[in-house]
């Protein structure tokens, strides 16, 4: 009873970021390199469940959002520029929905020309006329759509033994070239996005969620985690099974990864994976941009909130608008095959600012003034040091790769 009163927080902000990014960059990692990128998602669920209870238990002990705190900690210069590189960052995570929406419902015929603004529009009366907690009610209850990509990478007959072994082993070096580290940090960007702890954190303090009732929040942080990192495996290794063993080495265009549906339901598979595609970017498009809004007000301390008048909170409402209406206007100029290419490159730009944002959750989550008893264990922060380090890692040899042509 406990656990089903605390779900949502959790477990909606892990598999809203199986957002079109999401599908997207999954798809494109499972059809370009087959299961050798499969490696990273026992490494990544780990980390992912420890950043996520990190926010989680912030939230819960001092009752204030990831933002305030790095305002209150490190000072307004600091929080500028951190919002500065989110809102950026974000932009590009909002230009990946509008992709997914008109990629999917170009799968219908239907130009995103009239796609996009119609959905610009309803996304923004959805929030700020309707009654957003619907909107993270509904989510929950469509997350379920991604158990078709489980069923679709089970009938895709993939070579078991190959997606194992390739789970729990890394592959030779030959593997690692710039463009292989450069879908390993997508993929990593993808899956513990920076805006998710902003949003997670914010969601557990607005639920006032008290620290005698944090176990159950913690299992719904878990949950989360490991639902989302399951349904990424699985499109992986149907994409690989589907695309990459038949030759198919480049997602050109979103509806191209519709092809790993097939072994699900063949007559069906463009109109399953179009459904489930528009519904994730349909919502993560409703999410993004508000919980950017709130973040940044939040951070730099400007009034905020659906429920004040314009005049009340104008900076919050146009951040919010701009932030829609640009994403939207972008999609609208990019021609079709730089769809895809601009999605890989949103997730990427998560990678590479991640290990800023773990930066200041580390040291705020090892405060004892702020978190008392209530401070990571050595286990907690090796593998959350660990993460940044690593991540920085592969964004300098990614970096230094293409500096030197790629080689």
């Amino acid at each position: 009873m406990l656990f089903l009163a605390v779900l949502g927080p959790g477990f909606i902000t892990a598999n809203v970021d199986n957002d079109s990014g999401g599908i997207l960059t999954y798809s494109q990692a499972g059809a370009q390199y087959g299961y050798t990128l499969l490696w990273t998602m026992i490494p990544i669920t780990l980390a992912l469940i420890v950043v996520q209870e990190m926010c989680a238990r912030m939230g819960v002990v001092t009752g204030k959002g990831l933002s305030d705190l790095i305002r209150e900690e490190f000072g307004l210069r600091v929080t500028v520029v951190m919002m500065v590189l989110l809102v950026l960052v974000n932009y590009t995570n909002v230009i990946t929905e509008f992709i997914g929406i008109a990629g999917s419902l170009h799968l219908f015929h239907v130009s995103k020309f009239i796609s996009v603004p119609i959905c610009a529009v309803l996304v923004w009366f959805l929030v700020v006329r309707g009654d957003y907690k619907q909107v993270e009610k509904i989510f929950l209850i469509a997350s379920v759509v991604y158990i078709a990509y489980i069923f679709a990478g089970v009938l895709s007959q993939p070579d078991w033994h190959d997606a194992l072994v390739a789970t729990v082993k890394m592959p030779r070096r030959t593997v690692w070239t710039s463009d292989y580290i450069y879908m390993a940090i997508g993929v990593v960007g993808t899956t513990i996005a920076p805006w998710m702890q902003f949003y997670l954190q914010s969601s557990i303090v607005e639920k006032g969620i008290r620290v005698k009732d944090y176990a159950a929040s913690r299992l719904d942080v878990v949950v989360g985690s490991f639902f989302t990192d399951i349904v990424a495996w699985f499109i992986v290794v149907a994409c690989a099974a589907t695309l990459w063993t038949h030759g198919v080495r480049n997602i050109s265009y979103p509806e191209d990864a519709a092809q790993a549906m097939k072994p699900l339901t063949e007559r069906f598979a463009p109109i399953l994976f179009a459904g489930g595609l528009f519904l994730a970017s349909f919502l993560a498009a409703s999410i993004l941009p508000i919980s950017t809004a709130y973040s940044v007000c939040e951070g730099l301390g400007f009034e905020s909130g659906v429920d004040k008048k314009f005049k009340q909170a104008p900076f919050f409402y146009w951040l919010y608008t701009l932030l829609i209406a640009a994403g939207a206007g972008v999609v609208m100029l990019l021609k079709r095959d730089q769809l895809v290419p601009m999605t890989i490159l949103s997730q990427v730009l998560n990678g590479v600012l991640l290990p800023f944002v773990l930066y200041f959750m580390l040291r705020l989550i090892n405060n004892k003034e702020l978190m008392g008893k209530h401070t990571n264990s050595r286990w907690f922060n090796v593998i959350a040091w660990a993460t940044t380090v690593i991540v920085v890692g592969l964004s300098v040899v990614m970096m230094w790769q293409q500096i030197r042509g790629g080689s």
